[in-house]
């Protein structure tokens, strides 16, 4: 059996472990506006449609609520992680605390599925009369409201609805000179304006249909289509989001092959390494090495150094000796 020694270790001057995404203040400032143009629009057709007695304008009122309370959750997880990313008792910073909120974001999109799916199912089984120019009306401005939020929330780089395993480095883009990864929590808020852009589109289809022809039954058939395209979208967001909270982000496993490659050129031996995400496009590494002829532990980090991903390394080296056998 291989003995081994444990050199010295350098230690280097304090650095501070803020790993929120690039456009992490941008983002939030245009989540609250998307939350306040979203909140104004509810309000005014909970109001509207109370006064002018149309349930049409309340349930769509009503609708908008959920979207914003899930943004709000958004716009809360940008601000406490802004406000605590020096915090210690955060041992890598706050930045993983976007992908906590865009899970429960999911999570809520879901469950709003699950609700228009089965109230869709009820219409199906049981149709009702609908007022069609009073309800094309509500979703062509639902709808106009929905475009302007989205355009104030998209990103800069494609979003992934799907959840799909084709994640190479294409899936970041570069900021200011650094690699910038998919920020799930903005990604959340984006969903939930899509998904109810997308349920204004089709019901706008919908009731076209059945006000030219009479098919009342095309509204709630287009609710259950609506239904199961944000089920998948919510379900690629909780896949992405999940895999990031239990350390398994896609990006981990591609940049763990970097560093066995730039280590290669050593001749030495990796002997364990844990790669995982502290932020949007930030990761961070523990590398532990075996070499009969150790290097400093600065000469492997700065192999490591062109690897833009990894703000925060950590590089243990062990001196390989003769030894005995069990």
């Amino acid at each position: 059996m291989t003995a081994f020694e444990n050199p010295a270790v350098r230690l280097q001057a304090p650095h501070d472990h803020q790993f929120l995404g690039a456009d992490h203040h941008r983002n939030e400032r245009r989540v609250w506006l998307v939350i306040a143009l979203t909140a104004s629009m509810m309000l005014v057709e909970i109001v509207a449609g109370t006064v002018y007695g149309s349930m049409a304008l309340v349930a769509d009122g009503w609708h908008m609520s959920t979207h914003a309370g899930a943004m709000l959750i958004t716009a809360l997880a940008y601000g406490y992680a802004r406000r605590n990313s020096n915090n210690p008792r955060f041992a890598f910073g706050t930045g993983k605390l976007g992908d906590l909120a865009g899970f429960a974001s999911a999570v809520v999109l879901a469950l709003i599925a699950l609700l228009i799916g089965y109230e869709s199912f009820i219409r199906l089984v049981n149709p009702i009369p609908i007022s069609f120019g009073q309800a094309i009306a509500v979703a062509v401005v639902g709808l106009l409201v929905n475009l302007v939020s989205a355009w104030l929330l998209k990103d800069d780089h494609a979003h992934h609805y799907g959840h799909g395993h084709q994640h190479d480095h294409g899936h970041q883009y570069t900021h200011g000179g650094h690699e910038q990864g998919q920020d799930n929590n903005l990604r959340a808020a984006y969903v939930h304006v899509l998904a109810d852009a997308l349920t204004s589109v089709l019901a706008i289809v919908a009731l076209l249909l059945g006000r030219g022809y009479g098919w009342l039954w095309a509204d709630p058939l287009m609710g259950v289509v609506g239904a199961v395209v944000i089920a998948r979208w919510s379900w690629g967001l909780i896949q992405d989001a999940g895999s990031v909270l239990l350390d398994a982000p896609q990006e981990a496993g591609e940049v763990r092959q970097e560093i066995e490659e730039a280590l290669a050129t050593t001749g030495d031996a990796i002997c364990d390494l844990h790669v995982w995400q502290v932020g949007p496009g930030r990761l961070a590494a523990i590398v532990s090495i075996i070499s009969a002829n150790p290097r400093g532990i600065n000469d492997y980090k700065e192999l490591l150094a062109p690897i833009h991903e990894l703000v925060h390394v950590t590089v243990e080296v062990a001196q390989a000796t003769d030894g005995g056998t069990d």
